[in-house]
């Protein structure tokens, strides 16, 4: 059996360098697109287990206040979608937990959305302040609901978030 190699010419190469430089512009816009959000606060006594740590449950309240937040600052309020019969609804939940947060830790909590076929997602991450250790990292898919029924609508069109 005899191998062959093909040998590449150097438009072969030039077609490989820009076809890489393409994939790459069109990463770099991609993060572009998606702001940052990021909301600080501080862990209350109340929200920790008898091991002295932030309860697994409490870090779930933690990422929906920042969308809240964050959505509040694009000019919408999920109360009055909900009065107009649209709701944003949580379709699935993916958390890493990395470090723990303890009572009286400041932490911040980021946010940034991106539309994914028809759903919204949020990539959000909570840091513990002041080191910015991550402490937990999170996708959370939300799907539209317009008067009950599932819909794919850009509420978010002319604040240029794709």
């Amino acid at each position: 059996m005899t191998l062959y190699f093909k040998t590449f010419s150097l438009l072969d190469h030039i077609f490989i360098i820009v076809l890489l430089l393409i994939i790459y512009i069109f990463a770099v816009i991609d993060s572009i697109n998606m702001e940052t959000y990021k909301l600080r606060l501080r862990v209350r006594d109340y929200e920790c287990d008898l091991q002295g740590i932030v309860n697994n449950a409490n870090y779930q309240h933690y990422l929906e206040h920042a969308r809240h937040e964050y959505i509040r600052t694009l000019g919408l309020s999920f109360s009055d979608m909900h009065d107009k019969g649209i709701d944003f609804v949580v379709a699935r939940i993916e958390m890493a937990f990395k470090i723990p947060l303890k009572s009286g830790d400041d932490y911040s909590v980021t946010v940034q959305i991106k539309k994914e076929g028809i759903r919204w997602a949020f990539y959000q991450t909570i840091l513990r302040e002041p080191d910015q250790l991550i402490a937990v990292k999170a996708k959370v898919d939300t799907v539209c609901l317009v008067n009950g029924k599932l819909k794919d609508i850009n509420l978010f069109e002319e604040k240029n978030i794709r």
